[in-house]
């Protein structure tokens, strides 16, 4: 049965994680030097959010990375190095994605999304995005316009769950079969990830250093940066929102014909917003002209789908010699699940958080981890592999690839320990008293938002976002 609980595995290394620790792993993985974990200064200690995972820890650690990684590109460039405070709770709440429109919170999520139990075991189906959702329906053999949860509820107990999982995959959806960690790590895609490192920065050709203007002292490490970032889910959005706190000029870039999630009003904040339709020649000449100015370009569409367009690793590189390109996939590049969709609920389900969580809390209920801790952790390692990428490219030339998946980010998630009592942290995800040390109310192009600061606080140049959160196409699609 794919939900087969595993006591020794969900119990191991409860402990208290050290921050100090998995910062320096952290910049060892991303490739920083050592020397950058003296100027930072890390304040807290988990639990903060109720999870018996080092949620706390992993924001903070993540966090405080991005910030080191955008430092050490500014230190190049001719700024004295600066130092890097973050608090942990004000990361964790960070990380948690809270936000309201017009002081009412937004819950996205369609009434099919969740676990379902199966007739050896469960599955979760992702259903926010309409088309998901209809076609996981159909493959039930129900009517999307007339179905109800208690459909497929009653639908799913005549599948195995792995059979499930299998039939949707073929089909393009996104559903998983709910596993623990054992049942994870016997699988051939869990014994693919358990070789792969974190993330990836690699040469994919040659190039001279392309031109960065110089900075003055109060300047933000990334500036004079241009980022294109084409990507739409939580991940992908919070590593350009990260880089452009830092200075970076960020343009959007989305499909017109293609759906956004609400989150958008706040992971937009710094950035400039437009569309292109890579599917017509005006959309395809467009986005060449950006390229050719262009330092970054960041993707998170389901792999191949940008290569089959003609904007895959080598073709960018090809076009824009020195550019530094950034993949996010869902499982990795490697094992039988590298060409998958997923989603973060997915891939804390299909790993075994779900069932780890329940067996620490120790009440039967299956959880969720307190925030989408995938998504906005890979989110910072983009940002962080983005700067690690153009200090290397500044130093040694090169066109540069960099390589994250969610399910890396889990498991790296999972390497950190796990944390006794958890379950009594002081913090809530959803609570606004705890938001209000860190929170600001601005105005954007959704309506007036409340959201929390950027919680890297540097030295001499504060990290913030000076462009509001505007809607796709509301800026042209130039520099």
């Amino acid at each position: 049965m794919p939900e087969i609980s595993s006591p020794t595995a969900a119990h191991s290394a409860l402990a208290t994680p050290d921050p100090a620790a998995a910062l320096a792993g952290l910049l060892a993985s991303v490739g920083l030097p050592a020397s950058a974990a003296r100027r930072a200064r890390l304040t807290g200690a988990d639990p903060v959010l109720p999870s018996s995972f080092a949620v706390g820890t992993a924001s903070q650690v993540v966090v405080a990375t991005a910030a080191l990684a955008a430092t050490e590109l500014g230190t190049l460039r001719g700024q004295l190095p600066q130092l890097v405070s973050v608090d942990m709770r004000h990361a964790a709440l960070e990380c948690t994605g809270w936000f309201t429109v017009n002081g009412q919170a937004i819950d996205a999520r369609d009434r099919f999304s969740g676990i379902y139990r199966t007739a050896d075991g469960a599955v979760r189906i992702h259903a926010n995005f309409a088309h998901h959702r209809d076609g996981a329906l159909r493959l039930l053999r129900l009517d999307p316009a007339t179905a109800h949860p208690s459909d497929a509820e009653q639908a799913l107990r005549s599948w195995r769950a792995l059979e499930f999982e299998t039939a949707a995959a073929q089909a393009g959806l996104v559903v998983t079969a709910l596993r623990s960690f054992d049942n994870w790590d016997a699988t051939p895609q869990g014994q693919a990830l358990a070789t792969q490192p974190l993330l990836t920065v690699t040469r994919i050709g040659d190039a001279a250093p392309l031109p960065l203007p110089p900075l003055g002292a109060a300047a933000r490490p990334l500036s004079g940066v241009r980022v294109l970032e084409l990507t739409r889910i939580l991940a992908g959005p919070v590593g350009g929102r990260t880089l452009a706190a830092h200075g970076a000029d960020v343009l959007l870039l989305n499909a017109p014909h293609l759906p956004n999630i609400s989150a958008i009003a706040d992971t937009s904040r710094g950035k400039r917003s437009a569309l292109l339709d890579l599917r017509e020649p005006s959309g395809r000449a467009a986005l060449e002209a950006l390229l050719r100015d262009a330092h970054v370009f960041v993707q998170g569409y389901r792999p191949g789908a940008l290569a089959d367009l003609g904007y895959g690793p080598q073709q960018v590189a090809a076009a824009r010699p020195g550019i530094v390109y950034v993949s996010l996939s869902a499982y990795g590049t490697q094992g039988p699940w590298a060409d998958r969709r997923g989603f973060d609920s997915l891939i804390q389900t299909a790993m075994g958080f779900n069932v780890a969580e329940r067996e620490a809390a120790g009440d039967g209920k299956l959880r969720p981890l307190p925030m989408q801790m995938l998504d906005e952790a890979t989110g910072y390692l983009i940002a962080a592999g983005t700067a690690q990428a153009l200090r290397r490219q500044q130093m040694e030339g090169g066109s540069w690839l960099v390589q994250l998946s969610l399910a890396q980010t889990g498991q790296w998630l999972r390497g950190l320990g796990r944390v006794a009592d958890g379950f009594r942290a002081p913090l809530h995800a959803s609570c606004r008293d705890d938001m209000l040390p860190w929170m600001q109310t601005v105005e954007s192009g959704f309506g007036r938002l409340e959201v929390l600061r950027h919680s890297a606080v540097l030295e001499r140049t504060p990290a913030g976002w000076d462009r509001p959160a505007m809607p796709p196409g509301s800026h042209r699609a130039t520099w």
